[in-house]
């Protein structure tokens, strides 16, 4: 079976005694842990090296799932695709391949894993419901024993219609058939605190939908229910009219995914986000 958005514990634990370790050479399913502090980027790499779902390698938002900063394209600009697939080739994904991303517990980062494999044409990768939080509250196994992964040949298949530019938004904000959509929480939309980018504020004509409304006791609502939240805050508008930021391109996969299981298929991400957007001083902010 194939699993492309959402993957609960029980699910895994029997893929993963199925197949008898998801990083062993030949297996057919990737675990990957995403752990990540924004605050502290060495946290999430130091808790993977402590315990781990077992089998699971770790992927490093900074190093493994952005690509080089310049000043202009944000605080994690997308990967080249060249450079995307041979990090995952390096972790043993290749079209065969199942894979399955966790984080702490929200999904925060293990969705931008989750946006780039879909990105370069990987649909069978989702994300674990509930993240390690849920797995250690049922009882789960850890394991602290190093993982590897039997490096396999990644073909990227970039799907550019996924992405929009900066230059693209201008005209996506004042449509009256579209929707930009801010995940970040709606203290920082509205420009009241920053504690991360230089500006506060929003970008003009863009609605707030703040991605931890996808989410009750640290899981992802049913897909009805997802739909209800997100329409509430965004208006009536389909999936393939929706693009998704944050402040630099991680929270707004969480939107995305989230939009991809209520069933609003086709939203893009705008990947430099607000810490692309407020590095030229000519573009416009919003505030309140």
């Amino acid at each position: 079976m194939t699993y492309t958005t959402l993957i609960d514990t029980a699910t895994l634990a029997a893929l993963l005694a199925e197949h008898a370790g998801a990083a062993r050479a030949g297996s057919p399913v990737v675990l990957v842990d995403c752990r990540f502090d924004l605050a502290n980027p060495s946290a999430g790499e130091s808790a993977f090296a402590q315990g781990r779902i077992p089998h699971a390698i770790y992927a490093h938002l900074d190093r493994d799932l952005s690509g080089v900063k310049t000043g202009t394209n944000g605080r994690h600009p997308l990967p080249t695709p060249t450079d995307a697939a041979a990090t995952f080739g390096r972790m043993g994904i290749d079209s065969t391949v199942q894979v399955v991303a966790y984080d702490q517990d929200s999904g925060m980062f293990a969705s931008r894993l989750w946006w780039l494999l879909r990105w370069l044409g990987h649909d069978r990768v989702a994300v674990l419901d509930g993240g390690l939080a849920r797995w250690k509250a049922e009882g789960r196994a850890l394991s602290d024993a190093p993982g590897s992964s039997a490096a396999r040949t990644f073909v990227a298949a970039p799907r550019p219609d996924m992405v929009v530019s900066a230059a693209e938004i201008p005209a996506i904000a004042q449509s009256t058939d579209m929707r930009l959509v801010d995940a970040r929480a709606p203290e920082r939309f509205r420009g009241e605190s920053e504690s991360i980018d230089p500006v506060a504020g929003h970008i003009p004509g863009a609605v707030n939908h703040f991605f931890q409304r996808n989410l009750s006791s640290g899981r992802f609502l049913a897909p009805d229910a997802l739909r209800t939240a997100i329409r509430e805050d965004i208006g009536d508008v389909a999936g393939d009219r929706i693009v998704c930021y944050c402040g630099s391109g991680v929270t707004a996969c969480h939107n995305l995914l989230a939009l991809e299981h209520a069933g609003m298929a086709g939203a893009k991400l705008y990947p430099g986000s607000w810490s692309e957007w407020v590095s030229d001083p000519t573009r416009g902010v919003a505030r309140g």
